[in-house]
């Protein structure tokens, strides 16, 4: 069932409404009167005959006549009122806050003078620390360029042996024979001079009856005198000795040179390098020469060439 469904069911919530509303009207605008905080009515005063009194005893009746103390005026003689000093002095509470002004100005320089020190020790300090960790560092860096300095000596040093070992191999041994020439010339693997001595050092045989012929092999040409030459610097930074090979004409050009050959120390990388440097030899002419005459040529690198 709904609500409000007829005519007089809904006249009646209506004023029902209406009559609601009037009524809360009325309790706001003509409801009790509230005060707040509320209004004090006077102040409760202690029961008592006299405007003096001492003690903890209360009477609840008048106290009789004669218990009350009457105090009898005495007269004061007037004395001369003191003349007035013309000079101002200074009140005590002056004075106290003019010394307290000076003992904080005292205080405040010595406090300014404490930190000023303070600071100037903190600033020398950090400035020695500084000095010490810069003496630090470059005494770290010299004792790293005398470690590198002598390692790449001592290197050096040990590449030069090995390359003089190498030589003395690839010449058969220096001081090894009986003789004062040096050199290592031959078509075998074995180091030595390989021939005859009374054979021509441009002959092509090694073996047979001593002879007239074209060709020949010679480390360092021999016959052909010192040669000009120059350097070619490779690109890597490596260090080792490349042996090369080289065919030399009768006018002393070098017209081909194969770098890598026995006794080579030096990374592939500078093969390129010696082979250009070997290109660069140029031999005295020698027309009784043979027409391509093959030696060896060994070019050292360093990293500080």
């Amino acid at each position: 069932m709904g609500y409000f469904e007829t005519k007089p069911q809904k006249q009646s919530a209506r004023l029902t409404t209406v009559i609601m509303l009037l009524l809360l009207l009325v309790l706001f605008v003509v409801g009790p009167g509230y005060m707040d905080p509320p209004l004090e009515y006077g102040v409760a005063v202690n029961f008592g005959t006299s405007d003096t009194g001492s003690g903890v005893v209360q009477a609840k009746n008048p106290l009789a006549s004669e218990s009350t103390p009457v105090s009898e005026a005495v007269k004061v003689p007037e004395k001369a009122a003191a003349p007035v000093q013309s000079t101002p002095v200074a009140s005590s509470e002056e004075v106290l806050t003019a010394e307290d002004l000076e003992t904080i100005a005292i205080k405040k320089a010595a406090v300014d003078t404490a930190k000023r020190k303070a600071d100037a020790e903190a600033k020398k300090k950090a400035e020695d620390e500084a000095v010490a960790k810069v003496l630090a560092a470059a005494k770290a860096k010299a004792d790293a360029e005398a470690k590198a300095k002598a390692e790449r000596l001592k290197k050096e040093a040990d590449i030069k042996a090995k390359k003089k070992q190498d030589l003395d191999a690839l010449m058969g041994g220096i001081g090894a024979e009986d003789g004062t020439d040096t050199g290592s010339e031959g078509d075998d693997e074995s180091p030595g001079d390989k021939g005859q001595l009374n054979g021509d050092p441009y002959a092509p045989s090694y073996f047979g009856s001593p002879g007239s012929g074209n060709g020949g092999v010679g480390y360092g040409l021999n016959g052909r005198g010192r040669p000009s030459k120059s350097k070619v610097i490779p690109d890597c930074d490596e260090e080792g000795t490349v042996v090369v090979e080289i065919h030399v004409n009768q006018n002393g050009n070098v017209v081909k040179a194969i770098p890598g050959k026995r006794g080579t120390t030096g990374d592939i990388c500078l093969y390129e390098a010696a082979q250009k440097t070997a290109l660069t030899h140029k031999w005295p002419a020698d027309s009784k020469a043979p027409a391509k005459q093959i030696g060896f040529v060994i070019v050292d690198f360093s990293v500080r060439q």
